[in-house]
């Protein structure tokens, strides 16, 4: 990673028993399964040797146990712009089970009944950018799957909507960067699983 342009970095919390089914889970506060737990701590294992100017979580159980056990949970700034997206009515449903009723939906276009609007989402995001650009160095930020990808999406300045064809797994780590200068934002990473024995990132 370059030493000159900052650099950031998105966690996304380990599994927990609806992401395991693939329910929505916006705001509902719920924790990590055992193998969440695991994947937390090789998030840590996967960033060891790296430093951060600042580490950011949501304040949800499940990203912000997600810090604590990668062992950034003493640095952490909880902002609450980097809670899920609020699915409303959608809440706790599969997809299958919303395109029973609405077969035509989607998350990233239509956003959720009674919860948060793409718009709405993309502008969270960009509050989180604007005070991450501000730290001018490395950031570590801890967050959810639907989120983080509209972050990313914004990060390269483009609709939130784009964030439909970023797959992002639970327990994984993604970078943000730049190419050649700050006019020139990039995705240097993406959606990499944090497995055992796979080593940590270099600079």
């Amino acid at each position: 990673m370059s030493e000159i342009l900052p650099v950031v970095y998105l966690a996304r919390h380990g599994e927990t028993a609806w992401s395991l089914k693939g329910q929505h889970t916006g705001l509902s506060d719920m924790p990590l399964t055992e193998r969440g737990e695991c994947d937390a701590r090789r998030i840590g294992e996967r960033l060891a040797g790296l430093t951060f100017a600042k580490v950011f979580t949501s304040p949800l159980q499940r990203a912000a146990r997600t810090c604590e056990l990668a062992g950034f949970g003493a640095a952490a700034e909880v902002d609450r712009d980097l809670v899920e997206w609020n699915y409303g009515r959608y809440e706790g449903l599969r997809t299958v089970e919303i395109h029973a009723m609405r077969p035509d939906w989607h998350l990233f276009r239509d956003g959720c009944p009674e919860g948060e609007l793409p718009g709405q989402v993309g502008d969270r995001a960009d509050r989180v950018l604007s005070r991450v650009r501000s730290v001018k160095s490395d950031v570590l930020i801890f967050s959810s799957g639907h989120f983080l990808r509209v972050l990313a999406a914004r990060w390269l300045g483009v609709e939130p909507a784009v964030g439909r064809f970023l797959m992002l797994n639970t327990g994984c780590v993604s970078v943000l960067g730049y190419e050649n200068n700050q006019s020139q934002p990039v995705i240097r990473l993406w959606n990499d699983p944090c497995q055992a024995g796979a080593g940590s990132f270099q600079k």
